[in-house]
């Protein structure tokens, strides 16, 4: 799929001296720059939609673990004493 993209002169003027830095395409400089931004987009939609899911399911179960419940396993990690997700609860 062959696809225009019209930019101003400053900002093409910016993606060619960092490709002849980069030892690059100012095509490859800008579809990498699409790419990520899309990989990050789409991870930032996943974890709003899983915090939506969540708390739907918070508000149909009242099922939840607390701030420090959270915190103090967190602490845990990495330690001889490494604990198991917490049980949520009402």
């Amino acid at each position: 799929m062959a696809t225009s993209l019209k930019i101003d002169d400053a900002l093409k003027g910016r993606v060619q001296q960092l490709a002849s830095q980069r030892r690059r395409s100012a095509h490859w400089i800008m579809l990498e720059a699409i790419q990520q931004y899309v990989e990050r987009e789409e991870a930032r939609e996943s974890f709003t939609q899983e915090a939506l899911n969540a708390w739907e399911s918070y508000k149909e179960t009242g099922r939840h673990l607390t701030g420090v419940e959270v915190g103090d396993w967190l602490k845990s990690w990495g330690t001889d004493e490494e604990r198991p997700v917490p049980e949520c609860h009402d």
